[in-house]
């Protein structure tokens, strides 16, 4: 049984009074973050040691349990040991620490204590030593015994310490943190302002597997930039999700009523807060949420594109604008679900890319040559997806 050690204890240097774990991280807060990390390894439970309990880690803390694992607050080892199972294995991480889920996760297998570490000279402040010339880096892996030799110690130590210095007495071993995750804003912080960088380093990472010209050029930066500020002001998913489903008919709309580039826009917009909305869901385990915000990234261009293509056929008395949105949706369609068994490449088609070119050629006064645009990049990029499935199987 895999359980995880959260600590919630210090103060935000540059904001007396708020803990350092309730501060705002990648659309939630820091200590949600680290419990997301826990339950991507399968942790059955999370232990938080606390010194006070605050509004903000009461929040945090129900919104964790929200994600179906056991969450128990306690103060001193001996409370953390009565709440765990005694043959449970133990991931331990430092109060303030930001790290990535292939840390957590290298440590969260089986095997005796051991310790993430780096060299002494390249380590943070807040970095602990431990031995010689080595430094802790936030994650451990505890026997449940450790946590036993703790409680027996008074309870005004430092428990994260106690625990730390247990496990290297009791030879635990050293895992040395790799270059490139520390690249990726592995560290311990306990600032507001640079916990916010840290985390729009985290939300481009776990971007950096959606490969797409669109979302590398205009989505990453967006995200970066809108949803700290959504975390910090604690706009909801659901609001989130609800506005860009608003602004979807709202476009969609304006384009039936005769205002192509004004509803085309909009509902690009609406496409980019349902990125948005997606995002958020995913870090904050809303499943629902992240649904609902990916229906409307794949049905909104959809009908932006076909009531486009209507507007322009009833002005101009053809029906070859349909035809080309017709077949642009078919190919779209048919290769969004090849494209999802293949790798993608940076230069495939999306539906907020194709809507992206959509909007430009209908802004330029040339929606027919959109369509046909979007039609052939759709076309293109569907029959590399089935070569790719037709050359693997």
């Amino acid at each position: 049984m895999l359980a995880g050690l959260l600590f919630a204890i210090h103060e935000a240097e540059d904001r007396p009074g708020t803990l350092a774990a309730t501060l705002p991280f990648a659309a939630a807060s820091l200590i949600e973050y680290q419990a997301r990390l826990l339950v991507a390894c399968d942790s059955a439970q999370i232990v938080v040691v606390v010194a006070r309990e605050t509004p903000e880690l009461a929040g945090a803390l129900a919104r964790i349990g929200r994600r179906g694992v056991a969450v128990d607050v306690v103060r001193t080892a001996a409370e953390a040991l009565a709440k765990l199972h005694p043959l449970a294995r133990v991931v331990m991480m430092a109060d303030g620490l930001v790290t990535t889920e292939g840390v957590v996760h290298a440590l969260a297998g089986e095997g005796g204590d051991a310790l993430l570490v780096v060299p002494g000279a390249q380590a943070s402040p807040l970095f602990e030593r431990v031995g010689a010339g080595a430094a802790w880096a936030g994650v451990a892996r505890l026997d449940a015994r450790r946590i036993a030799e703790a409680a027996r110690l008074p309870d005004d130590y430092d428990l994260q310490s106690t625990l730390l210095r247990a496990a290297d007495q009791a030879g635990a071993r050293h895992i040395s943190l790799r270059l490139d995750d520390m690249e990726l804003g592995h560290g311990i912080e306990r600032r507001a302002s640079a916990l916010e960088e840290r985390g729009r380093a985290v939300l481009s990472a776990s971007m950096a597997v959606r490969p797409s010209w669109f979302e590398r050029l205009v989505l990453r930066p967006l995200a970066r930039a809108v949803i700290p500020v959504i975390a910090r002001r604690a706009i909801g998913t659901g609001t989130c999700t609800a506005a860009a489903g608003a602004a979807g008919l709202v476009g969609c709309a304006a384009i039936a009523l005769g205002a192509p580039g004004l509803g085309i826009l909009v509902a690009l917009a609406a496409v980019l807060l349902a990125e948005i909305a997606g995002a958020l869901a995913l870090f904050r385990d809303e499943p629902a949420l992240l649904r609902a915000s990916r229906a409307l990234i794949m049905a909104v261009p959809a009908l932006a594109a076909l009531l486009l293509a209507y507007v322009v056929d009833r002005e101009a008395a053809t029906a070859s604008a349909r035809l080309l949105a017709l077949g642009a949706l078919v190919a779209a369609g048919v290769g969004e679900r090849a494209a999802g068994a293949a790798p993608r490449r940076a230069w495939w088609g999306t539906a907020p890319g194709y809507l992206a070119i959509l909007a430009l050629a209908t802004l330029f006064g040339w929606p027919t040559l959109g369509l046909g645009v979007v039609a052939v990049y759709a076309a293109l990029t569907l029959v590399v997806a089935v070569e790719w499935l037709r050359r693997v199987t």
